[in-house]
């Protein structure tokens, strides 16, 4: 990739950015508000989004990053082309969570929650997917699995490796 290329990747998406932040709802409009905007769009912080919140909100760097290095939930990376979420609450945990998670970590390469090298997955691990009666369960793309099995974990990734 050229250097103008990269250049004008990184200012389309920093307009962007600046069109999320610029739709928000005043006078409501915060670091933290701001944030969330950014990464319900894009699905991640990159970098430019702690600079050009900064800027929208007249604060610093610090402040802004203080902020979104405070929370969980915000990602720095963005995510894989699939999600697979294993569900880690009591009752999958009781039921096999344990077993399905280490068959998926196996499958992608990864030990744990984040991104396998060719971008093609993300693994989360999540506190409880609401689908108790059916554990254990995972999510996949945001579709609940339940009664889910090693084996038939590996096969929703693979059914999805394609598409």
């Amino acid at each position: 990739m050229s250097t103008q290329t990269t250049d004008e990747t990184a200012a389309k998406l920093r307009e962007r950015i600046r069109n999320i932040l610029k739709s928000q709802r005043q006078p409501t409009v915060t670091v933290l508000s701001s944030l969330l905007a950014i990464q319900g769009e894009l699905h991640y912080l990159p970098n430019q989004a702690i600079e050009e919140t900064a800027e929208f909100l007249d604060t610093t760097i610090n402040e802004v990053w203080s902020v979104a290095s405070f929370y969980a939930n915000f990602r720095f990376t963005p995510p894989g082309k699939h999600v697979v979420e294993v569900c880690w609450g009591p009752a999958c945990h009781l039921v096999g969570a344990q077993r399905i998670l280490k068959s998926i970590e196996d499958e992608l390469g990864l030990e744990g929650e984040g991104e396998t090298d060719d971008g093609e997955y993300s693994l989360k691990l999540e506190t409880c997917l609401g689908a108790c009666a059916l554990a254990p369960v995972i999510a996949v793309d945001h579709h609940h699995k339940g009664r889910m099995t090693p084996e038939r974990a590996i096969q929703e990734l693979k059914q999805r490796k394609s598409s």
